[in-house]
């Protein structure tokens, strides 16, 4: 079984490269962030015909994020349970896959700005509604996998420039600090679980030739309850995708699991 994560950056601009991506990486489930579209603009049927069954949290201009997969989702949640948000940032959706049930929760985690604005104060809210709430569906549904996009680099081997950015966005102690509590609530970083290359990175800036140079963050993460870890078989970063004609600036993430 294969999960994937992608921060598309526009789905309308990107769905021919998302098709493509899956005709030549037939994943069972691939979770998008950043659709900027309404519901009534997702592109089910074009994604039917690949194979995929939508469930869809989209919004207008900025956010959304859609769960696609080869069997239908159940129990769905948009957004975190008791935590109001206008912003379309979590969908969470049951699948059950022939290696067996799986709870699926997708996340647009919030970008925060800066440290000190207002909107790293409402990132750091979130983030603790975030794990308060996973506790509870990592109770219910022990086979639960969160990926998407964190904005968060996990520790120093995440960044390119990890002395110059310190304490910056994406850096700062605090958002490292929640990034480690989600691990406590029993969840592993399956990118870590493995030996990876140096300087292996999820995204980069579209500016100053950053992918060319590799110059980028890892921010776009997978992981893994207890219950799966010992299931993972490997988890790779596909920088294939921002080799092509306006990419995202971010590329996919995929996770093989052994069967249930």
């Amino acid at each position: 079984m294969k999960i994937a994560t992608w921060n598309v950056n526009s789905l309308t601009v990107r769905l021919p490269q998302v098709l493509d991506w899956l005709a030549a990486n037939p994943v069972d489930v691939l979770c998008l962030q950043e659709l900027k579209l309404s519901d009534d603009k997702f592109p089910l049927q074009e994604l039917e015909a690949a194979g995929y069954q939508s469930a869809v949290f989209g919004q207008k201009t900025y956010n959304g994020v859609a769960i696609l997969s080869r069997t239908p989702a159940r129990n769905i949640v948009k957004n975190i349970t008791g935590f109001t948000d206008e912003q379309s940032r979590v969908i969470a959706a049951t699948l059950d896959m022939p290696t067996g049930e799986v709870r699926v929760v997708n996340g647009y985690f919030v970008n925060g700005q800066s440290p000190g604005s207002e909107k790293f104060e409402y990132k750091m809210k979130w983030l603790e509604s975030l794990r308060n709430w996973l506790r509870e569906e990592l109770a219910e549904h022990p086979n639960l996998v969160l990926l998407g996009d964190f904005n968060i680099t996990a520790d120093d081997r995440d960044t390119y420039d990890a002395e110059g950015l310190r304490e910056t966005i994406h850096h700062t102690t605090e958002e490292r600090q929640h990034f480690q509590a989600l691990v406590k609530l029993g969840l592993n970083d399956a990118f870590r679980m493995f030996d990876q290359p140096e300087k292996s990175y999820s995204w980069w800036d579209y500016r100053e030739m950053a992918f060319r140079r590799n110059r980028g963050l890892r921010i776009d993460h997978i992981l893994v309850s207890e219950a799966l870890k010992p299931l993972v078989r490997s988890c790779v970063i596909d920088k294939l995708p921002r080799k092509n004609e306006r990419p995202s600036d971010h590329v996919p993430v995929v996770l093989e699991l052994d069967s249930l």
